[in-house]
């Protein structure tokens, strides 16, 4: 029997994605009105804890880039000329607004001018130990980066994601929906074989679905506050809790008009994800799965989870991707396989670091990430780009335009990997 829609009609979901729509209008322009107030300011108190510092130079004068979230709730960029040591500090700073500050970069990261007034170092808490436990697991600082990245979304070395964007695997480093869904399966199946015994035996009635899955919600809302919500992690945490509620509902999960109510309902409480990159990526490749997902559901189950979604993605993504970076290598070819291998490797990984062993897979890395040593730019225009989103719009109508879509990613693919 076929499960129920999550909108009757289509008039309720147009209704729905309306009323969702003046919610928005109505934040953004709060927004701009807090905007326009800081702005008009001439300087400004904040106090704001440093959340990566790292040394640049300009015409020989070495400088520190400091990126700050203040406690009155924005992102920004500053720079100083101290040499002290900025790492894990709290300052209280000046900072000098102007109009050169646009409101997309308030929404999002901005760069500021400050004088920084007093510096403070923050107590190590919990989250240092375990960056720190993982750390000293490895000899190798580009290493120490790449878990550390991977377990607590904490930044990458820049060498590091320069190997790591010509391999094309950024997406398994920058925390998301992939690494979410994982943990969802682990967590989820955990505890499901401690329930099972214990539901037959004392509580027969009970739901599994309910009961586990809202033990599983909790722990991943609190692992998503300790990495402290980053925005492609925070679109797919809203997608797993809507998913396991409608799942309890009975109602059909696999709906664009699902995606499109995730969407809208997140930007409407948080705007700053309208200008995220990752976030907007992120519902990129969930499109493309819900896609692929519509047009191949009559194959078999392991030939869409092993062959058509990992393959299907890299070659949909493409044209998106490369509008956005234009590293081009041939090794990226190899991240749908990379990607497959990630699934088992992910939890692994965990369990290695939790038991002190987490050094073993040093050596196959260091390899992996020595393999491309060069790469080529190939920047995909935004009328190309646009037109691709378009037709893939379009193709979730047509059956025929999927293919179209599919065709005309896969030809290019074969022009930027082709010598």
């Amino acid at each position: 029997m076929e499960k129920p829609k999550l909108f009757e009609t289509d008039r309720s979901f147009i209704w729905t994605v309306g009323i969702l729509l003046l919610l928005l209008v109505l934040r953004l322009f709060f927004e701009y009105q807090s905007y326009q107030n800081f702005t008009s300011k001439p300087f400004y108190y904040t106090y704001a804890n440093v959340l990566n510092a790292y040394e640049k130079s300009k015409e020989g004068k070495r400088y520190k880039v400091l990126k700050l979230r203040s406690d009155d709730g924005f992102t920004f960029y500053t720079t100083s000329h101290k040499k002290e040591d900025f790492n894990h500090k709290r300052l209280r700073l000046q900072i000098f607004p102007n109009e050169g500050i646009s409101f997309k970069d308030y929404l999002g990261t901005f760069y500021v001018k400050s004088r920084i007034k007093n510096s403070e170092a923050l107590p190590l808490t919990f989250k240092d130990d375990l960056l720190e436990k993982v750390a000293s697991q490895h000899q190798d600082l580009s290493l120490q980066s790449f878990y550390n990245a991977i377990f607590f979304a904490t930044p990458v070395d820049k060498a590091l994601r320069e190997k790591i964007s010509m391999l094309g695997v950024s997406h398994l480093v920058a925390l998301s929906g992939f690494h979410l869904g994982i943990l969802w399966g682990l967590i989820y199946g955990l505890i499901l074989f401690l329930y099972r015994p214990l539901q037959q035996k004392f509580f027969p009635y009970r739901h599994a679905l309910l009961d586990v899955g809202l033990v599983a919600i909790i722990l991943l809302a609190v692992y998503l506050w300790f990495v402290d919500f980053p925005p492609s992690l925070v679109r797919s945490y809203a997608m797993v809790l809507v998913g396991w509620i409608v799942l309890l509902l009975g109602i059909e999960l696999l709906s664009f008009t699902f995606l499109t109510s995730i969407l809208l309902s997140l930007v409407v409480l948080f705007p700053p994800l309208l200008v995220s990159l990752s976030f907007w990526l992120s519902v990129a490749g969930v499109f493309y799965i819900f896609l692929l997902l519509q047009y191949t559901k009559e194959y078999n189950k392991w030939m869409i989870t092993l062959l058509f979604i990992p393959f299907g993605i890299f070659i949909l993504m493409l044209p998106v991707v490369h509008h956005i970076f234009g590293v081009t290598s041939g090794y990226q070819l190899l991240s749908p396989l990379l990607s497959l291998l990630f699934i088992p490797f992910y939890p692994l990984l965990m369990f290695l670091h939790l038991v002190g062993f987490g050094g073993v897979l040093d050596s196959p890395l260091l390899w992996l990430f020595s393999l491309p040593e060069e790469s080529v730019e190939n920047l995909l225009p935004l009328w190309a780009m646009l037109g691709y989103v378009g037709l893939s719009l379009g193709a979730i109508w047509s059956r025929k335009l999927f293919y179209g879509v599919l065709g005309v990613a896969l030809i290019y693919g074969i022009y930027l990997f082709t010598p």
